[in-house]
């Protein structure tokens, strides 16, 4: 299989703990004590997710164009 790069949102809470997932997978989230642990334990459970063969399928096929991220007052 073939190496690819995978979004992730990464977000501090409240309690400082960091908050991690990648949207191109269900389910997929962790998180962390420092910002490092928080991405070694999402590489984690992304590696997980790919024993999955539909969560394989996608990642075979995943070719984003382009990606954003923004944020909106409500």
């Amino acid at each position: 299989m073939e190496h690819k790069q995978l979004p992730i949102l990464m977000e501090r809470d409240e309690d400082g703990i960091y908050v991690v997932e990648c949207p191109a997978f269900e389910g997929c989230y962790s998180q962390g004590a420092t910002l490092d642990e928080a991405l070694k334990n999402i590489h984690e459970v992304i590696e997980l997710c790919l024993e999955e063969d539909k969560n394989r399928l996608l990642y075979e096929e995943y070719k984003p164009k382009e990606l954003s991220f923004h944020l909106v007052t409500v």
